[in-house]
């Protein structure tokens, strides 16, 4: 009975685990979710009233989002266009946004491969001096079909170290997971960016030492036994 009893716990063990899924900050398109995706959001500047214009599909490039590595750069929003719609007086530099851009990249996963279960977003901010013109923020959400509303879960991107955000999937297949990252503020010429920052972000280093320590005393404890 003893052993019937340890191995219906260690089956229970494996379901709960099953229902937790961990994602990290990696370019690699063959993890879940596939290929980073882009999405751009833009609104009238809050001095004109800030509404809201048009959302769009964008390239990640487009976002002011690069790999090096392992490491993603998010810098702030760009737009070529010097049509007075985007920059006053007109674009070029030393020229000012005139409109707030959103810049969503994230990946995303339908059919219900993670619908009822918990989700949990992690990663290592490398460095972020983005200034107060700028937020940068992190992001889980949990789409209705057809995008007509979301549950979220958002954090501000922190300047430094590691970060973990994790929400609750609700259990429909229909739904739309996506977890990423925003940057919101205003457009700025594309010569003019360093004034106002940028983050570098990568995935959570691996305790590579602390784990050679525990195989090493594991070892030790071997042979003490012996």
């Amino acid at each position: 009975m003893k052993k019937m009893f340890a191995v219906l716990v260690a089956a229970g063990a494996c379901a709960s685990v099953a229902q937790a899924v961990t994602v990290g900050v990696t370019p690699d398109p063959g993890g879940l979710g596939g290929n980073w995706l882009g999405f751009m959001n833009v609104f009238d500047l809050p001095s004109n009233g800030g509404a809201y214009q048009f959302g769009s599909p964008w390239g990640v490039a487009d976002l002011n989002s690069s790999w090096s590595g392992n490491v993603l750069k998010l810098s702030p929003n760009t737009i070529g266009d010097p049509n007075p719609y985007w920059y006053t007086p007109s674009g070029g530099p030393g020229s000012t946004g005139n409109k707030i851009m959103e810049a969503n990249m994230y990946r995303e996963v339908v059919g219900g491969a993670l619908a009822g279960q918990t989700l949990t977003f992690e990663g290592t901010v490398v460095s972020n001096s983005f200034t107060s013109q700028h937020v940068a923020r992190i992001f889980i959400r949990d789409w209705a079909a057809g995008f007509g509303s979301s549950v979220d879960t958002i954090i501000t991107l922190p300047t430094s170290g590691n970060f973990s955000i994790s929400q609750s999937l609700i259990n429909d297949p229909t739904r739309i997971v996506q977890w990423g990252f925003q940057v919101t503020g205003p457009n700025v010429w594309f010569t003019d960016t360093a004034p106002f920052g940028f983050a570098e972000i990568t995935e959570v280093p691996a305790p590579a030492s602390l784990a050679l320590m525990g195989l090493g005393g594991l070892a030790m404890a071997r042979r003490r036994r012996a």
